[in-house]
């Protein structure tokens, strides 16, 4: 049985057009929420790297939607 942590209460938004919108910035999120949620970070890292930018962003959206918020 894996038990997930929730992340804390906080409102997070990216806006993807600024500075925090970049592949790096995107992928050390990931790897920081994943981390804090208890899942595979190396698997979620390799998904957001198998494509395109839209790619990274759309994993990013369907691992972590329900905590950040993207905005373009």
């Amino acid at each position: 049985m894996t038990i997930k942590k929730k992340l804390e209460a906080i409102e997070r938004s990216i806006d993807l057009t600024g500075p925090y919108g970049n592949a790096y910035y995107l992928l050390a999120s990931a790897n920081d929420y994943a981390r804090q949620l208890g899942l595979d970070q190396k698997k979620i890292q390799e998904e957001m790297k198998a494509g395109d930018y839209e790619n990274l962003v759309e994993v990013f959206d369907k691992h972590f939607g329900d905590f950040v918020t993207l905005y373009r």
